[in-house]
């Protein structure tokens, strides 16, 4: 996610408070929303696999998700 969509979708934000947003501006903040999400579940999931969890005992074990189905 570009700086220039963060932008964006805080541009919206505040007009939607001040004034109110038409239909088209509604749908471009659902779509930046979207992909904001999308970029954030990303970059978390990208640190998870690189996570591990250091034991008493010294081993490390990489983190694993519960579920794969919750990855989605």
């Amino acid at each position: 996610m570009t700086k220039e969509k963060i932008d964006r979708i805080n541009q919206l934000a505040r007009k939607k408070k001040a004034e109110g947003l038409t239909q088209d501006e509604l749908a471009e903040q659902a779509i930046l929303r979207r992909e904001y999400i999308e970029s954030f579940k990303q970059s978390l999931v990208s640190q998870l696999e690189n996570t591990y969890i250091v034991e008493p005992d010294g081993t490390k074990r990489k983190v694993k998700p519960k579920d794969e189905n919750t990855l989605n």
